[in-house]
């Protein structure tokens, strides 16, 4: 049966007010796969986590040896607007299949952001919320901004422009979906960047819906990473 990669799958998070989703499509391997792998060289198996497991996976978190926790592997599906996935693609260290606008048409959507934040003065990247910011209108002018857009590359597509060019009136708020696959060392470091305060609002849900999502997999992970003040109750 052929689903659709818009459709979220079945173990999914909504974010943006709904509006994003992040899912898990599978995974590799467990705790004691990254136990296992980090006691290798005596040529044991264990298929169970006890007390000295751990000790000895919160000293491999500890003290940063990496390679261990590379042998678990996780491959999510995102639904985010362009602007998110652009900050995402910076940690190379993923894989990346996403949806084509120059296959497809279809299922097109927009982001309009639940509310709109002010620009920080002293940071040209920051921006912080403001409860007195009257922004009614000026969310009603993303969505009209939105509809032309979309009305716009509408028209080229059945003009006979091709959609490899049509695609370029779309704005960056224009929802993707894509495929993201990495190992547990590098997204355990995309964790500490993107669920951070200086993270922005967009990016930083997905990041804790990505915890929400792998905490019953990694229980004692996310138990080292709590015991250090980092909030995994999402």
């Amino acid at each position: 049966m052929i689903k659709l990669l818009n459709v979220p799958p079945a173990n999914h998070v909504k974010v943006l007010d709904g509006q994003g989703w992040v899912g898990l499509i599978d995974h590799l391997g467990n705790e004691a796969t990254l136990v296992n792998a980090a006691r290798v060289s005596f040529g044991k198996l264990k298929d169970s986590m006890d007390e000295r497991d751990v000790t000895l996976l919160n000293y491999l978190i500890e003290n940063k040896h990496t390679s261990p926790l590379e042998h678990m592997v996780f491959t999510f599906s995102i639904h985010c607007p362009l602007f998110v996935r652009g900050q995402w693609h910076r940690h190379r260290t993923w894989s990346y299949n996403e949806i084509s606008r120059r296959y497809t048409e279809i299922d097109l959507e927009f982001y309009t952001p639940p509310k709109l934040r002010r620009q920080a003065e002293s940071n040209r990247q920051a921006s912080f919320a403001d409860d007195s910011f009257d922004d009614a209108a000026l969310r009603t002018e993303i969505m009209e901004h939105n509809k032309k857009s979309l009305a716009l590359y509408e028209h080229l597509l059945a003009s006979g422009v091709c959609r490899e060019q049509a695609r370029g009136v779309l704005p960056q708020n224009m929802m993707v979906t894509f495929w993201g696959t990495v190992d547990l060392s590098n997204l355990l470091h995309f964790l500490e960047l993107r669920d951070s305060e200086h993270a922005q609002w967009e990016i930083r849900e997905y990041a804790r819906a990505i915890k929400k999502l792998i905490k019953p997999i990694v229980p004692n992970v996310a138990k080292y990473f709590e015991s250090k003040g980092d909030d995994w109750n999402v």
